[in-house]
């Protein structure tokens, strides 16, 4: 008997009309639309919900994603480590393995995801259910099925409308009829990710999160057993509603806040290098302290903070002042990988290969900003 997942007739047919556009979009499509929507993407095993396999340069724990080369040099390796939003390797990776599917970085994407299960299984302990909430005797529990019934259930007893019904946000029922509701988490909500199927951060029975650390499925990606297919029209996801956020913060989703701390000042050889363009007098000196600044400022958190795509617009605007003679090339290189250092301690290797990537990019267009003073 198939499962009642409370999806009205006029829903289904919002399904259908929107299952002809995703089946109608190439994988190499998806993944530009995708990334035109600011999403970082990275390639899934053709026909599998599972990152694409590492080059054999990456054996699985032979090095840790940071220190790779292969990532900075444009490859796909580490799965979601690896995700870009940059065109151009977006259509290299797709057009080499036309049959790749879709996979989306969370965190980075500023996306949560709760992912709703609807796994037929027998029904746990009563306070296993709603992780820290008590659920009293008097509640009763017949017809509790899967993950659909326990989100249904939190939402009550919180006195909200079940998520799985808001038609504001971005739903995704995925081929095992479980459901994947998109949300967009505010700038300063770091969400991590359930851990695995452990009761102890889970939203919910059957109700996990993807978040930083994790990746989602893109819509559209087909499978060997299906084809995530968006279920109603809307096609972008809805700020995270704050009961929801309450509840994710609740049961440990939120990681451990840094301590606040004042701006982090641009390290030694970085100073020497913004005295060199013009000590902070000129638009040169202060558009390459901003950028070594917003690097070094990345020290206040291990993740989260688009270390990559800082450290290589910082190195995209000192290239561009290399190349109009407003610095050499060594001061700039050494002002970038302080900062980076500071920042990543350890990276050094990888800093390195984004900084001389981004500098030749930016060397090409010349920065000469007039004075401003």
């Amino acid at each position: 008997m198939p499962l009642d997942l409370g999806f009205s007739a006029s829903d289904s047919a919002r399904q259908r009309a929107n299952e002809q556009v995703t089946q109608a979009r190439s994988p190499l499509e998806t993944a530009l639309w995708c990334a035109a929507r600011g999403w970082p993407v990275h390639p899934l095993a053709a026909g599998r919900k599972t990152p694409a396999s590492n080059c054999r340069h990456c054996p699985p724990g032979s090095h840790p994603p940071h220190d790779c080369a292969c990532i900075a040099d444009g490859r796909w390796c580490h799965g979601f480590h690896a995700a870009t939003t940059d065109p151009a390797v977006i259509t290299a990776w797709w057009q080499q393995q036309p049959r790749f599917g879709v996979g989306v970085a969370c965190g980075p994407a500023g996306l949560i995801v709760i992912d709703v299960d609807a796994h037929l299984a027998p029904l746990p302990e009563r306070d296993r259910l709603l992780p820290g909430i008590p659920i009293p005797e008097s509640v009763s529990l017949h017809g509790l099925q899967h993950g659909f019934h326990s989100l249904a259930l939190l939402a009550a007893m919180r006195g909200q409308d079940d998520p799985v019904k808001d038609t504001n946000t971005l739903r995704v029922r995925t081929p095992s009829g479980g459901m994947h509701l998109w949300y967009l988490a505010r700038e300063q909500d770091a969400w991590r990710c359930s851990a695995g199927s452990s009761t102890g951060r889970a939203l919910a029975w059957q109700v996990d999160v993807r978040a930083h650390g994790g990746y989602i499925i893109a819509p559209g990606t087909t499978t060997a057993a299906g084809t995530y297919t968006p279920c109603t029209p809307a096609a972008m996801p809805a700020p995270l509603p704050n009961w929801l956020a309450a509840e994710l913060a609740r049961t440990g989703h939120r990681p451990a806040v840094p301590t606040a701390r004042a701006t982090t000042p641009v390290p030694s050889r970085g100073r020497a290098a913004v005295i060199a363009a013009g000590g902070g007098r000129d638009a040169a000196a202060k558009a390459l302290t901003t950028v070594l600044t917003a690097v070094a400022d990345c020290a206040s958190a291990p993740e989260g903070t688009g270390f990559t795509d800082k450290l290589n617009r910082a190195a995209f605007t000192a290239g561009g002042l290399v190349g109009a003679g407003r610095m050499t090339q060594a001061d700039a290189e050494a002002a970038l990988l302080a900062a980076a250092t500071h920042a990543r301690p350890g990276q050094e290797r990888r800093s390195l290969q984004i900084i001389r990537s981004g500098m030749n990019a930016g060397s090409r267009r010349p920065l000469n900003p007039g004075d401003r003073t």
